[in-house]
């Protein structure tokens, strides 16, 4: 079995698990959306809503290009504001362009990060209604902590550092 649709008795998609072969797109109200979001190459558990709209999910994968090198490798679980995107997010990637794990709290874009960056830093990120970084509390891996203030431009007005 390759995909496992979850369906109330009138019908209405409720979850699916699935390989990554067959993970659908993004689906509207029962409708599928390939437009919506680029091709899923996860396997993974996608929950939906009363009206059969996508509202979070489980995905995971991971793979190495010919070379051995790993380019795609992580997961995450997410939950979906009702009629649109992800509110919450959980997620670790381990890729060749991405190296990240932590926490995402969005609103129309991404309000709050707390996790690690691609540079190693444990981080805590504040961003204003357009998701831009405003605060920024960060350690990284040879531990000199400092805060953060950050105009609308991403220049800093202020850094505090414990000297």
């Amino acid at each position: 079995m390759h995909r496992i649709d979850i369906v109330e008795p009138d019908g209405t998609l409720r979850m699916v698990i699935s390989n990554k072969d067959r993970l659908p797109p993004v689906i509207v109200k029962g409708v599928e959306h390939p437009e919506l979001g680029e091709p899923r190459p996860q396997a993974g558990l996608l929950f939906y809503n009363d009206e059969g709209s996508e509202n979070g999910g489980l995905i995971f994968g991971g793979r190495k290009n010919e070379k051995g090198e790993v380019v795609d490798a992580g997961g995450s679980l997410s939950f979906d504001k009702y009629g649109a995107n992800q509110i919450v997010q959980l997620a670790g990637v381990d890729a060749a362009a991405d190296h990240f794990a932590g926490l995402a709290i969005n609103g129309q874009n991404r309000r709050i990060w707390v996790g690690t960056t691609g540079d190693g830093s444990a981080s805590i990120a504040l961003m204003d209604a357009h998701g831009r970084k405003r605060i920024v509390m960060q350690v990284p891996e040879q531990g000199d902590p400092s805060i953060s203030f950050l105009d609308e431009k991403g220049n800093a007005l202020r850094r505090l550092t414990p000297e």
